[in-house]
């Protein structure tokens, strides 16, 4: 893949493929090869493809570089498609070992801020810089991620500004502050259809763009909202004004796979699923100002889901489990139905 190639453009499955050649080639490269296949395999929605690959370095009798770098990018996978125990032991593990390198402490501290752990996100965080950072003045370039990390995890939570806030915000360069940047209702506002907040909010991402040009490469999808049983018994226990828009777990679902399916035959590309949680949609309610009974914010909040970066792709590849949550492959569960 040249370097200029938009992400959006890339043929991710050949590019494993290419890459996985690649290191059967050179065996001595083929930590960094495989690691960059396995960012292919999960970017394509492969994710099994993808964990297979880790456990293969993981299996290797040759010395890896930075095992611990590896177990988190594993346990990051694992957890997006499913495997929350194993991923959570993984990250458990890591942060017992206590890795020196930046990555792997970032990696495993992003994946509890994505599954909406956010006090478990800050302590992570906290624990790597303690180890790396802990009494420098200026710390490496690589440990700048671990601050910036903790600071927004930090800001969602309201927690006050500590030292390393502060030793945050003096390391940012970008001409928005991180305050700006990590402002929770900043965080919510891509789902507003204001046309001076979106605005504001294309000049915000503009020059948060040198930081996170990666995760930003790639455009969000179109996303529909599913709960998972346990959370919409929650949902509607507290707020059972929302019965009408969820009458049943089960019609929930039929109506996710039906809509995704009309999008589809209307000629709409990009399609996706996001996954709720009960104090992600209550945090958003807070920042919208509105209450968490209210079904209009329900379209938004996926809008908002999707933008972060938290859609799986619909439909799923052929012998993956469905975006149900059960551990069917799609095509002889949702994936089967007329």
């Amino acid at each position: 893949m040249r370097p200029d190639t938009p992400a959006e453009n890339v043929d991710h499955p050949t590019e494993a493929a290419r890459l996985e050649r690649t290191a059967g080639l050179y065996p001595e490269d083929a930590e960094a090869l495989l690691l960059q296949a396995a960012a292919h395999r999960e970017l394509s929605g492969d994710r099994p493809a993808a964990t297979a690959l880790y456990d293969r370095l993981l299996a290797s009798s040759h010395p890896l570089e930075n095992p611990h770098l590896v177990r988190a990018l594993k346990a990051s996978n694992l957890w997006e498609y499913g495997h929350e125990a194993e991923a959570r032991a993984i990250i458990d593990g890591v942060r017992a070992a206590g890795p020196r390198d930046p990555a792997a402490w970032v990696i495993v501290a992003e994946a509890l801020e994505q599954h909406d752990e956010l006090q478990a996100a800050q302590e992570t965080f906290s624990e790597g810089a303690t180890l790396l950072i802990a009494g420098e003045a200026q710390p490496p370039q690589s440990t700048h991620a671990l601050l910036f990390g903790r600071h927004r995890v930090r800001r969602m939570l309201g927690a006050a500004h500590d030292e390393w806030d502060l030793l945050a915000d003096t390391l940012h360069d970008l001409p928005v502050s991180l305050d700006e940047l990590h402002d929770p209702k900043r965080i919510w506002s891509l789902g507003s259809d204001n046309p001076a907040e979106l605005q504001a909010e294309i000049s915000r991402l503009r020059a948060e763009l040198g930081a996170f040009r990666q995760a930003l490469s790639r455009p969000f999808p179109v996303a529909v909202l599913h709960w998972p049983k346990e959370e919409l018994t929650e949902l509607l226990a507290a707020y059972p004004t929302l019965e009408t828009e969820y009458p049943s777990h089960e019609e929930h679902l039929a109506t996710t796979e039906r809509s995704l399916r009309e999008l589809a035959a209307s000629g709409t590309p990009n399609l996706g699923i996001v996954t709720g949680t009960v104090p992600s949609y209550e945090a958003f309610a807070a920042s919208e100002a509105s209450s968490p009974s209210d079904p209009a914010l329900l379209p938004q909040y996926a809008t908002t889901l999707a933008a972060r970066g938290r859609a799986r792709q619909w439909p799923p590849q052929h012998g993956t489990a469905c975006w149900c949550g059960s551990d069917a492959p799609y095509e002889t569960c949702h994936g089967g139905e007329a």
